[in-house]
């Protein structure tokens, strides 16, 4: 059978959570199901290294599908009529889009619903496109696949999907992306003379950097401290106060932007870390917890939404809008061994729950039991 899969997100050396999602589910997903033919459909010229199997076949279905009126023209009249073209009977969706244009089931992976906890986090017309066309796709798909039971609860709850419609298939890290060769890295950055936190991910309002900010400053103020602050990631959008504030930070130069970066490069810098810090508001998994817990490095994160769901008991865990509480949590973990220690190996442990296997024999399950289920549609109109 033909399998569709909307892979807009894998973008070489621009993955982020819904990208590397999207890479490491299917790259074993394919390998599962040698019997069936599967479409990656791309909206820009894709990099051959995503298609790693013979039953793939790449497409790319224009336009470029980076704003809301792209996004509506590509997935209602773009993507349905590639599916029509190739004789698509099934399509997998991992960015939370889906189409309402297209008879052809849909299995949609909703990462989180932060758009309407938090939806002055994002630009108006964004914020509209989420919160009108999200329920509508939750209705419209034949299964629905979260990354957290927060999220899989948030679903019902908001949008009255069955539980039974929903599975949970979470992240994963894999091990054979440790990074090796770390030695010098730090030095790449000015960072070999001194211990430093890190933050990894976009920098917009919903990860809540101006309060890791404010707290580090906090930080240095009270202890006086060498440590410094690594922020690794794209600047995104609406980030006028945290710049506004970072301009006028007394410890300025104790805070090392890093924009742009290939994921090793990312991770060795994670690796040598004292701790991740990632004060995010809200979250449908935060594949960073994973990576530094699988990576040996302490955590820091915010108590809310998915984030204790991925600790487990292996971070300490601060409310969001504490800067006491995350000044008060750097200071422990920048003076206390024995606390690194504990949270380092309680770190390890929890993250051996998480696999990029499981989850992908889970989907694999799922999809299997979707084609048998059209076949006996098939075969009833007959």
């Amino acid at each position: 059978m033909k399998i569709g899969v909307n892979t807009r997100f894998l973008l070489k050396g621009q993955l982020e959570g819904i990208g590397m999602y999207t890479q490491e589910v299917f790259r074993r997903v394919v390998q599962l199901l040698p019997e069936h033919e599967f479409y990656f459909f791309f909206d820009r010229p894709y990099d051959a290294s995503y298609i790693r199997a013979e039953n793939i076949t790449p497409v790319v279905v224009h336009p470029p599908a980076r704003h809301p009126f792209l996004w509506y023209w590509w997935f209602e009249y773009a993507l349905p009529a590639a599916l029509k073209k190739h004789g698509i009977q099934l399509l997998l969706s991992p960015d939370g889009y889906g189409s309402l244009s297209t008879e052809v089931p849909q299995i949609i992976t909703i990462h989180d619903l932060g758009f309407e906890h938090f939806p002055e986090h994002n630009p108006p017309l964004v914020r509209w496109y989420y919160r009108h066309f999200a329920p509508k796709y939750c209705h419209k798909a034949t299964h629905l696949l979260t990354v957290s039971d927060f999220t899989k609860q948030d679903i019902i709850r908001r949008y009255g999907i069955a539980p039974e419609k929903i599975t949970v298939a979470p992240n994963g890290f894999d091990t054979s992306e440790l990074p090796e060769n770390i030695q010098t890295i730090a030095e790449n950055y000015d960072l070999s003379d001194a211990p430093y936190f890190a933050y990894l991910g976009a920098i917009h309002p919903r990860k809540n950097i101006l309060t890791l900010l404010k707290a580090f400053e906090h930080f240095k103020k009270e202890t006086g401290l060498p440590h410094r602050l690594v922020l690794i990631g794209r600047d995104a959008w609406m980030n006028d106060a945290l710049e506004d504030f970072y301009s006028k930070m007394s410890f300025r130069t104790s805070v090392i932007r890093v924009p742009k970066s290939e994921r090793t490069e990312a991770l060795r810098l994670l690796r040598e870390a004292c701790a991740l810090v990632y004060p995010s508001w809200f979250e449908g998994f935060g594949i960073p917890i994973l990576e530094a817990m699988s990576l040996g490095v302490p955590v820091i994160c915010s108590n809310t939404s998915s984030m204790p769901e991925v600790a487990g008991d292996a971070a300490l865990l601060v409310a969001p809008d504490d800067v006491q509480g995350w000044s008060d949590a750097m200071q422990r973990l920048a003076t206390d061994n024995v606390l690194r220690d504990t949270l380092t190996e309680k770190g390890r442990k929890q993250a051996s729950a998480f696999s990029w296997e499981e989850s992908a024999q889970k989907i694999t399950a799922i999809i299997r039991q979707q084609l048998a289920d059209n076949d006996r549609k098939y075969f009833s109109t007959t």
